[in-house]
């Protein structure tokens, strides 16, 4: 099982990813949104904001959100890592279930490009 730790770095990682895109990945990377992303083995919850083609973590919670992000996920510490490391794929994991994404539709019209 990942950690809190692990999760933080995967986060760190998806961020320097997006900071490098091009094109279109880049495009959508270059929302200005909040951001949480609810890691349900750990019960924490990691929340930022994504601006300037990166996301930044401002807090790490216990347990679900607080507040209602424009972009939130939810997935395992494991997915996390997985999907960030290329070993998941995100359109797969997202159908099956394993990760859920809310957003508004435009804003999810604009982030398949990302994922």
């Amino acid at each position: 099982m990942a950690t809190t730790e692990e999760c933080r770095a995967a986060l760190e990682k998806l961020s320097d990813n997006m900071q490098r895109a091009e094109g279109d990945v880049r495009s959508a990377a270059a929302l200005d949104r909040s951001v949480s992303c609810h890691i349900t083995d750990l019960d924490v919850t990691f929340v930022g904001r994504m601006a300037g083609g990166r996301i930044q973590v401002h807090d790490t919670l216990q347990g679900p959100p607080r507040e209602k992000a424009q972009i939130r996920l939810i997935m395992t510490g494991d997915d996390l890592v997985s999907m960030v490391d290329g070993d998941l794929n995100f359109a797969k994991a997202w159908g099956s279930g394993r990760v859920k994404l809310h957003a508004g539709l435009r804003d999810l019209l604009v982030l398949r490009k990302l994922l």
